[in-house]
């Protein structure tokens, strides 16, 4: 699996020739840090004498952040699994007309199959950057710049995502499904990157 790899490793495939991984599993990384980053806040607030008042509030913020991680991490193998399914499914025969119409419904279902993980990323990232306001307000103060970290990675995140879903949308004959799908990412990047500027200024102010 790519994500028992080392950094180093994962660094070099991902600057190598290979299809993947690719854009997708490096904004699934990215969000799986920033993820990260909300939890280590909150592992640096649990128990806390002086954090007494918040230690229910950020217990909750922790386990929220550490499934939104372990999920990030399964969408990065599963970005690289989408992807091989596009792949294999372009590089299916053609020769006959019946082949051609095999291939093409293959590779419409890859297509299909290869949008929802970045879909998918884009809703986690969109509930990471959600915890990211409390985490601040809440958090170990000496970390709350690591809030402000997993913010800014959380919404990079997102928008990357959203070319994934982008890039596979633009070759999808399903025009329902492609509207469908469009709306939905539109609704998930609404308001975001103003979110993620009000998260780095209510940062900044604590510092």
């Amino acid at each position: 699996m790519l994500t028992e790899k080392s950094v180093n490793t994962f660094l070099d495939e991902l600057a190598s020739s290979a299809p993947a991984p690719g854009g997708g599993s490096a904004a699934a990384l990215a969000a799986a840090i920033g993820a990260a980053l909300v939890s280590m806040v909150a592992n640096l607030t649990v128990g806390k004498t002086k954090y007494a008042d918040v230690q229910e509030d950020i217990q909750c913020i922790l386990e929220q952040s550490e499934g939104l991680r372990h999920k990030c991490v399964e969408l990065l193998e599963a970005d690289v699994a989408a992807y091989t399914q596009v792949s294999r499914a372009y590089k299916l025969p053609r020769d006959t007309e019946e082949e051609k119409d095999k291939r093409s419904a293959a590779i419409q279902a890859a297509l299909k199959g290869a949008t929802a993980v970045p879909m998918e990323l884009a809703q986690a990232c969109v509930d990471i950057l959600n915890l990211c306001p409390e985490s601040a307000d809440k958090g170990n103060v000496r970390a709350v710049s690591d809030v402000g970290v997993g913010a800014l990675m959380a919404e990079a995140a997102l928008r990357a995502a959203a070319l994934n879903v982008w890039i596979n949308l633009g070759s999808i004959e399903d025009e329902a499904f492609v509207e469908q799908q469009g709306a939905r990412l539109d609704a998930l990047l609404d308001g975001t990157a103003a979110a993620k500027d009000q998260i780095f200024d209510e940062v900044k102010a604590k510092l």
